[in-house]
């Protein structure tokens, strides 16, 4: 798999993934690149930024790639058994932009969660995935599944309370206990939540919009119930 962009490529290299990186511009941060590199024992090869274009399909790669191991995606069994307690898991139902669903990698890994779940079928694909989400891929667990419904089923049947994101939700997202082991369930901006995975969750929780735009970009979502599930945990943990 290739990654590009200077904050993907060093993530890359920090996470031990990266096999060789190329380089064709010269800069403070692409010197960095070449030093971590160097330091890792990983050969860097410097080439013409038509190369790099070509590479990265035209997408913007500040002057440098990289051929990485491809992540190892997990079953949803192994994401389950090895979050922490309580578990804060992410599941994407139907989003397949690159830049979405790599801004939610990025949010989800500031905050901590235990990992992303994701449809096997129609999926975005990681490449792209990596440059916009600034290198959180590297660090990011991901499971894929084959029918996301059924993954919902599976997370409640492991103790994992599951919650969708929707702008019609019954509850407000503040007003749902976050505190306990919580899947975050998020849908597509132009269908939202699809109406068999909004059935199968346990509640489905609104964030409410007080201006003229009546809608959040889903990567924004996810970050403000991620943030709340985080605020809510170290009050907890500060009255226990």
């Amino acid at each position: 798999m290739i990654v590009y962009g200077v904050n993907a490529v060093i993530e890359a290299l920090r996470a031990g993934q990266v096999r060789a990186v190329r380089i064709a511009t010269a800069s403070t941060r692409i010197a960095e690149v070449q030093r971590l590199a160097e330091a890792r024992g990983v050969s860097v090869t410097r080439v013409a930024v038509a190369a790099l274009d070509r590479a990265s399909g035209g997408a913007v790669h500040q002057g440098v790639a990289a051929d990485v191991e491809p992540p190892g995606l997990l079953t949803l069994d192994e994401l389950i058994a090895q979050a922490t307690h309580p578990a804060l898991i992410l599941v994407l139902d139907g989003i397949e932009d690159p830049q979405n669903v790599g801004a939610i990698l990025r949010v989800g890994e500031t905050a901590g969660v235990d990992g992303v779940v994701r449809q096997t079928r129609r999926a975005a694909a990681l490449g792209p995935v990596a440059k916009t989400s600034a290198g959180a891929l590297a660090h990011v667990r991901l499971a894929s599944v084959v029918n996301i419904a059924r993954a919902l089923t599976e997370l409640r049947a492991a103790g994992i309370w599951t919650v969708g994101l929707e702008a019609d939700g019954d509850d407000l997202y503040g007003d749902v206990d976050l505190t306990l082991p919580t899947a975050l369930v998020l849908g597509s901006e132009g269908q939202g939540l699809r109406r068999l995975v909004r059935d199968r969750c346990d509640r489905v929780a609104s964030i409410p919009m007080r201006g003229r735009v009546n809608s959040l970009n889903v990567a924004v979502a996810a970050g403000v119930g991620l943030f709340e599930a985080v605020r809510q945990r170290q009050v907890a943990s500060r009255t226990a």
